[in-house]
């Protein structure tokens, strides 16, 4: 049987271009190419190269012990002292000649602290236009133990995005406290003290079943959504939205 002309034509193409690879593979590039240790040297090389910038927080604790150990049983405990400070082994190195970076203006701090409804719930974010308008954070701050001078009352202080949905809903004129129970500690520790949240139907039933509230949606708690807790199916803050 006679192999078609096209086949024979593309097995020829495909042909040569295997052996093109395997050239380049085996001849042209050469083996060190792929060498992982050859790698792993040149860019330990490439980095012992670089010249050092950063001196490290332990390098600042030798100079700084109080300020290091105020720090470090404080808010910012995480945070690296060349975060806010930028590259400092140069100060380390020499500190009467070279100072290190000291922020003093507005624009620092909300680049970790202004509202953004993506950072964690409980994370201290503030409206940088409206907290405090045109003063330097460290005039109320001590950015080493940044401690609120007076601790945020209103729960709006830590969780703006709910309170603007809330303030739109049918439970805007019912305080927070109405269905959570917050400890005192929550105030200063808030991730070691969470909120509680209501745990039985009950407990929208006080206001929503048959005959309890006129003035409230009525539903009949025995049959309506069991058996699911009530905020499993309608969010709490804008129960509206609910399907």
């Amino acid at each position: 049987m006679r192999v078609p002309e096209q086949v024979s034509r593309i097995a020829l193409v495909a042909g040569a271009f295997i052996a093109l690879a395997l050239v380049v593979r085996f001849v042209i590039i050469p083996r060190s190419y792929f060498d992982t240790t050859a790698h792993q040297r040149a860019t330990v090389r490439y980095e012992r190269a670089r010249p050092v910038i950063h001196g490290g927080a332990e390098l600042c604790r030798e100079c700084h012990t109080d300020v290091y150990d105020t720090k470090s049983a404080g808010y910012h405990r995480t945070v690296a002292c060349e975060t806010c400070h930028g590259p400092s082994a140069k100060h380390a190195e020499d500190p009467t000649a070279v100072q290190p970076f000291a922020p003093r203006d507005r624009k620092f701090c909300p680049v970790c602290h202004a509202y953004d409804s993506a950072r964690p719930t409980g994370f201290p974010q503030i409206n940088p236009a409206a907290h405090n308008p045109l003063q330097p954070c460290i005039t109320c701050h001590n950015p080493h133990d940044p401690v609120p001078p007076e601790t945020p009352r209103d729960c709006s202080a830590c969780h703006a995005q709910i309170a603007r949905t809330k303030a739109l809903s049918s439970h805007a004129l019912l305080p927070c406290e109405t269905c959570h129970q917050v400890a005192p500690q929550h105030w200063t520790a808030p991730r070691q003290a969470l909120p509680s949240k209501p745990s039985t139907r009950a407990f929208c039933g006080g206001c929503h079943a048959a005959a309890a509230n006129a003035a409230a949606p009525q539903i009949d708690i025995d049959t309506h959504g069991t058996p699911y807790l009530c905020w499993q199916c309608h969010y709490p803050h804008l129960p509206e939205g609910a399907q």
